[in-house]
């Protein structure tokens, strides 16, 4: 009879009268005639090329042995091609693993390479012929035991195959913003470079007394000193930026509102300049903060470029290291400051889509002990995330806390306090079937081509194994919350100050 309408024809016979033949094969090479005769019956299958013996979710019920021809074993993979994974020729058995594995389905294609003579055992014959035929037995086994370790092989090439393809995929991930963020940079310090140069031409048209000399070297000094000013929170930048705008405004101050917020983010602030006003006229103290503000502006643009080359010198470090565990001494991370800083890589993006980020900064104290430099990949990836789903001209909050654990029965030890750091978007939310997944390897609610899928997976992996803390997702229509949870090794002396407060 032919099965399921192919090429495919097959006869019921008693396994002694095809005994000869099936010697001439590897499982019953060294088996008598008379050791088969009360095995039963089996059938004797002939198919043409191309036929298909086997597919993924039918049943295991079947030992083959191939008398002629070629079989090929294919196993599906998620983008719908096919690898083989093996291939059984003249004289070989195939089918034990699954059957003697106690395997409910097959997971695997099978078919014909070349027009192929089969005998095909079902279960009930399968198991009388491992329980009579010995040597057969032993040779069954043996396939069994070989396939094993093939598997096993394999499997581990797969792994590591997965683990380079999610460390590349990874890199690219993570270069993408640092890389955006210094060209960005570079070009914006260009055009700066000019507005200085003629800044500095009309400053310069009239002499210098020696107090506006020193009034500027003092201001150079603190400008040229760092990159940024603590950490303040969402309230505390927003009254001081305003204060300071208003004050250069009522100063006679050219662009005051604009280059408010940059004195202010360097760490200027009103007693600072109070000297550039006492000492110049109004029209050159006008001249001589806008120059200030440009150099300012040039500065914090460096810093951002150089922030932005060691994020991608320690992604490279990070490569070389990813077998290995950091052995360099543990530091003391602000973590207010690594989030500011990840805000500054990012503010590109968020002036583009109108985003104001709202800071919460309560934690006191904000620091942790590390090793590693990766904390600002976790607030670039939750950080970037939440702009993604963000509405243009909405917000996003930023909170940070310390959770004080109760103290337990006594005789155990107490938990540590955390410090922790929620990241909250009012975009559409997670569909409630998506959210088991969501730190899942290449798994993204974004549309195809605008999402890796590795970023929440590489989150959860460094505050987990790195940090051995806890990500937590709560998502709802309108609302998304993120909430990182940090060991603290202790709560400090009490003497730390809370930012805005």
């Amino acid at each position: 009879m032919a099965e399921g309408g192919q090429k495919i024809v097959v006869e019921s016979v008693a396994l002694a009268s095809i005994a000869e033949a099936l010697q001439q094969t590897l499982p019953f090479s060294g088996t008598k005639v008379a050791d088969l005769g009360d095995v039963g019956t089996v059938d004797r299958v002939t198919a043409a090329e191309g036929a298909q013996l086997s597919e993924p979710g039918m049943p295991v019920r079947d030992y083959w042995v191939l008398l002629e021809g070629e079989i090929k074993v294919e196993r599906p993979e998620p983008d719908g091609s096919q690898t083989v994974v093996g291939v059984a020729r003249a004289g070989e058995g195939f089918g034990e693993t699954l059957m003697l594995l106690g395997k409910a389905q097959t997971h695997f294609y099978i078919h014909t390479a070349k027009p192929s003579v089969l005998v095909r055992f079902g279960a009930e014959v399968f198991w009388k012929l491992m329980s009579c035929c010995p040597s057969a037995r032993a040779v069954i086994l043996t396939d069994l035991a070989q396939r094993l370790q093939d598997y096993q092989v394999e499997a581990l090439h797969r792994e590591k195959l997965i683990s380079l393809g999610t460390l590349a995929a990874g890199l690219m991930h993570e270069l993408h913003n640092p890389g955006s963020a210094a060209k960005r940079a570079s070009s914006q310090l260009r055009l700066n470079l000019l507005r200085l140069q003629e800044l500095s031409l009309r400053f310069s048209d009239e002499p210098k007394t020696d107090a506006q000399l020193e009034c500027m070297r003092k201001l150079l000094k603190q400008t040229m000193s760092g990159c940024h000013a603590p950490a303040m929170s969402s309230l505390e930048q927003s009254d001081t930026e305003e204060a300071m705008s208003d004050w250069l405004a009522a100063s006679g101050v050219e662009n005051a509102f604009s280059i408010g917020p940059a004195l202010v983010a360097i760490g200027l602030g009103q007693p600072e300049l109070a000297c550039a006003k006492d000492a110049f006229r109004a029209a050159s103290f006008s001249d001589a903060l806008n120059w200030l503000e440009a150099l300012v502006s040039s500065v914090t643009l460096v810093c951002t470029i150089e922030e932005s080359i060691t994020r991608v010198s320690d992604l490279v470090m990070a490569v070389k290291k990813f077998a290995y565990d950091e052995k360099g001494p543990a530091r003391e991370l602000d973590v207010h400051d690594s989030l500011q800083s990840t805000l500054t890589i990012l503010g590109h993006k968020m002036r583009i889509k109108g985003i104001q980020v709202e800071k919460q900064f309560g934690a006191c104290p904000a620091t942790i002990r590390t090793r590693g430099s990766s904390l600002s990949q976790v607030w670039t990836n939750l950080i970037d995330n939440a702009l993604d789903a963000s509405p243009s001209n909405a917000k996003i909050r930023i909170s940070t806390w310390i959770e004080h654990e109760s103290k337990p029965d006594s005789g155990l030890a107490k938990a540590p306090d955390q410090l922790a750091v929620a990241i909250e978007d009012y975009g559409e939310g997670i569909a409630p079937e998506a959210l088991p997944r969501i730190f899942e390897a290449f798994f993204t609610t974004k549309p195809q081509g605008s999402g890796t899928g590795l970023g929440l997976e590489i989150v959860h992996r460094i505050v987990t194994q790195k940090f051995g803390g806890t990500i937590d997702v709560q998502s709802e229509p309108g609302n998304t919350k993120f909430i990182v949870r940090l060991p603290l090794e202790s709560t400090g002396n009490g003497m730390c100050t809370i930012p805005g407060r």
